[in-house]
């Protein structure tokens, strides 16, 4: 029985899977390579881009008009600066696929046979031409995880394929394609023999053309989903299919990973009798947030780069990221973790990661804080607001100054502790969903616990400001609106520096926001 797939390349035979190169412009692609091009191919980890090469490799060499190989080089990381080790690696790896691909032993026996008299700087080069120069058919290099390898060792490799371009179709491959998560532009290469941070665009400006391979379409994403119903007679419910989009946003590895773990892992979804529910699908999506599969992990682990920080920080603050460049934004648009909207904004992907950006950075808080009676549950264990209010006072005036210097990004510690505290309330059983974005100005986060919905905005007030407050209450009552609430709660931050300390000014009070709802604001 056929599942869907969480690990590595689709195999057909063994997984629930859309035609890989239906998923690009075919068309486009065997033109690149009938004109003799050099191209990439980029897209976020675990979307399906090795998938998509094995495909056209496969497709390339059923033609039967060229020789196409695929070969991994991410062994060659390991090397970083050694030229020598990430050469005799890569063209290991190549001879290997060579072999395995084509039943040709001849790179193979050559580079065993002759590689060594060849300098590092030469030796791929030599490999390509012996083995380009060995058939008619033109041949084609697939190289997947470039961008793994790291300084002198990705610069001999780019700038070999460079030199050997020239000798296209007869002494070098015709068309090399270089796949990685990121696109060509965005290679840093710090050379050890060079002070200057060399670009990938410098030291490979032979590249035609940079494809991306995106996401899938809703209706891809319900098609895939719709296998496992054929395969297994299990239907989704409309509701069910459309949560999954809603989630997912389309990204592969999410819709494979929400459906295999509602449909497989999930005692009630391994039941075929009965059907695949939104209930399911949710069970499933917070179950993968807590667990911090290592999808979601790897994702968490950017956030540590400085690059990545200058965008998310302020995104999370709902300010402009104003350090940030537009080779960062790309950069994190490259990754996966942001997507442009319609109308050119950058926004989170998809609600998955929207919930996973915050969640990560409030572990450290989150981990920090002492034990907390649940004093705001009644005794029904109903959720009582006021009692949570008080709560949360109570918390930030005797934990909330040496909690602020555990939260990773200094800008918006308060609204990580505050979230590392609201998780220790919805984990008796409730949920608590964010929204932010650049330019905002806000974080709104709705609470939910049994019947109880609270919904949050946080704001901060920060030095030659104004005070947030009227901007805050207007800006709520749209929040709460969309909600259907008549009250909520406004936290206003004060950052700015020679205030008292915050056991002194943390206070609430009840003020009516313009279109009359009752607001309690929080100053803290």
């Amino acid at each position: 029985m056929r599942f869907f797939n969480t690990e590595g390349p689709v195999r057909p035979d063994d997984h629930y899977n859309l035609p890989p190169l239906s998923r690009w412009d075919l068309e486009e692609v065997l033109r690149l390579i009938d004109q003799k091009k050099y191209f990439l191919l980029h897209a976020p980890r675990q979307t399906g881009k090795t998938t998509c090469l094995l495909a056209l490799m496969g497709h390339l060499n059923r033609d039967g008009r060229y020789r196409a190989v695929y070969a991994n080089i991410e062994a060659a990381q390991t090397a970083r600066e050694d030229v020598a080790r990430g050469m005799a690696a890569i063209c290991s790896v190549l001879g290997r696929s060579i072999r395995l691909y084509l039943n040709d032993a001849r790179p193979d026996d050559w580079q065993h046979r002759e590689g060594a008299i060849f300098a590092p700087e030469d030796r791929l080069a030599r490999l390509l031409e012996f083995w380009s120069g060995a058939d008619p058919r033109p041949a084609v290099l697939l190289l997947d995880e470039v961008d793994a390898l790291i300084g002198d060792t990705l610069i001999s490799l780019l700038r070999q394929l460079r030199a050997g371009y020239p000798q296209r179709p007869q002494a070098f491959p015709q068309t090399v394609v270089l796949c990685g998560v990121r696109d060509l532009r965005d290679y840093r290469i710090h050379a050890s023999s060079e002070r200057a941070v060399i670009t990938g665009g410098s030291a490979f400006n032979i590249k035609a053309k940079s494809l991306r391979l995106g996401d899938f379409t809703a209706e891809e994403t319900r098609t895939l989903l719709l296998e496992h119903t054929e395969e297994t007679g299990q239907r989704f419910t409309a509701e069910a299919l459309e949560r999954v989009w809603a989630l997912t946003q389309g990204q592969p590895w999410l819709v494979n990973a929400l459906a295999y773990r509602a449909c497989f892992e999930l005692p009630a979804g391994r039941d075929r009798t009965q059907p695949i529910t939104v209930e399911l699908i949710d069970q499933a999506q917070e179950a993968m947030i807590l667990e911090r599969v290592t999808h979601l992990d790897q994702l968490a682990h950017k956030l540590q780069e400085p690059r990545v920080r200058r965008v998310i920080e302020p995104m999370l603050a709902g300010t402009v990221p104003g350090e940030a460049s537009e080779d960062d934004r790309q950069y994190l648009v490259d990754l996966g973790l942001l997507r442009r909207d319609g109308a050119g904004g950058l926004v989170v992907a998809n609600p998955i990661y929207r919930e996973v950006l915050p969640r990560a950075l409030a572990g450290g808080p989150q981990d920090s804080l002492p034990q907390i009676a649940p004093t705001w549950l009644d005794p029904d264990g109903t959720l009582n607001p006021d009692a949570l209010l008080d709560a949360f006072l109570a918390f930030w005036r005797q934990h909330g100054e040496p909690l602020l210097c555990s939260a990773p990004y200094h800008e918006i510690a308060p609204h990580l502790v505050l979230m590392a505290f609201l998780h220790r309330v919805v984990d008796g059983g409730g949920t608590l969903e964010r929204e932010y974005a650049i330019g905002r100005g806000r974080m709104d986060l709705c609470l939910r616990y049994g019947r109880v919905t609270l919904g949050m905005e946080l704001k901060v007030w920060r030095d030659g400001a104004t005070d947030p407050l009227a901007e805050g209450l207007g800006q709520l009552d749209g929040y709460l609106a969309g909600l259907g609430l008549n009250s909520g709660w406004l936290v206003l931050f004060d950052r700015r520096s020679g205030q008292p300390p915050l056991a002194e000014r943390t206070a609430s009070t009840t003020q009516i926001s313009p279109q009359g709802r009752a607001i309690r604001v929080i100053r803290a």
